[in-house]
C-alpha cells in the first residue's frame, strides 16, 4: 500500500513535468542463494524512485506493445506496420531489461497499476477501439497513442535519471530515453509524410 502511494505520487509529479520525488519506501532483500550482506548491498543501491519508475514503465511498455501488435492485422499502411514492428521490438527489449532490474532490486512485482489508465499509458479504451478499427482510423489511434507514450516515457526517464540512485535503473532510463527520442522522430516523419500525401 505504501509503495502504491509512492508510485501514484510519482505519476502526478511527472504529469506536472517536474523531477520524480518519492520517499519512504524501502526495497526488500531477495531471498535464496545470496549471502545476507551481498543481498543487502545489492538492494540498498535501489531507492524508492528507482523501483517506482520500474513499476511504472513495465505496464506502460506492456500496453504500448499490445497496441503495436495489432498493426499487422489492422493497418493498411505498410509504413505504419513497419513503425509498429520496430516499436514493438524495442518495447520487448525494454520489458526484458526492466523486469531484470526489478528482480535485481529485490522488490516484488505487485503490479500496482493493474487496470489503471495513467498519463501517457495506452488506455484500455484505446486498445478496445484500436482492435475494432481498420485502416486510417486505426493508424490515427496508434500514432496518437504512441506519441503520448513516447512523450511521457521521456519525462519519466528524465526524472529517474535525476532522482534515481541505482546504476542499473538510471542507465536503463538513459537508454530508453535515447531509444524513445529516435522512435518519436520516426513517428513525426511518418505523420509528416502522411499529411503531405493527403494534401
Amino acid at each position: 500500500m505504501q509503495l502504491r502511494r509512492h508510485v501514484l505520487t510519482l505519476w502526478s509529479v511527472c504529469a506536472a513535468a517536474v523531477a520524480l520525488l518519492v520517499v519512504g519506501c524501502t526495497a526488500q532483500p531477495t531471498a535464496g542463494g545470496t549471502a545476507p550482506e551481498a543481498a543487502a548491498s545489492r538492494t540498498s543501491a535501489f531507492n524508492a524512485t528507482d523501483t517506482a519508475w520500474i513499476l511504472l514503465m513495465i505496464p506502460m511498455a506492456e500496453r504500448a506493445r499490445q497496441l503495436t501488435d495489432l498493426a499487422p492485422s489492422r493497418s493498411a499502411d505498410p509504413a505504419v506496420v513497419t513503425l509498429a514492428a520496430r516499436t514493438g521490438s524495442a518495447l520487448r527489449t525494454d520489458l526484458r531489461r526492466l523486469r531484470a532490474a526489478l528482480k535485481l532490486s529485490g522488490v516484488p512485482d505487485t503490479r500496482p497499476h493493474e487496470g489503471h489508465n495513467m498519463p501517457g499509458m495506452v488506455s484500455l479504451d484505446t486498445l478496445g477501439r484500436a482492435a475494432a478499427a481498420k485502416g486510417l482510423p486505426f493508424d490515427r489511434l496508434l500514432t496518437g497513442a504512441l506519441r503520448a507514450h513516447f512523450t511521457q516515457s521521456r519525462v519519466l526517464c528524465a526524472g529517474e535519471q535525476n532522482q534515481g540512485r541505482a546504476d542499473e535503473a538510471t542507465g536503463l532510463a538513459a537508454a530508453i530515453a535515447k531509444s524513445t527520442s529516435h522512435q518519436l522522430a520516426g513517428l513525426d516523419r511518418l505523420r509528416a509524410a502522411g499529411a503531405a500525401t493527403r494534401r
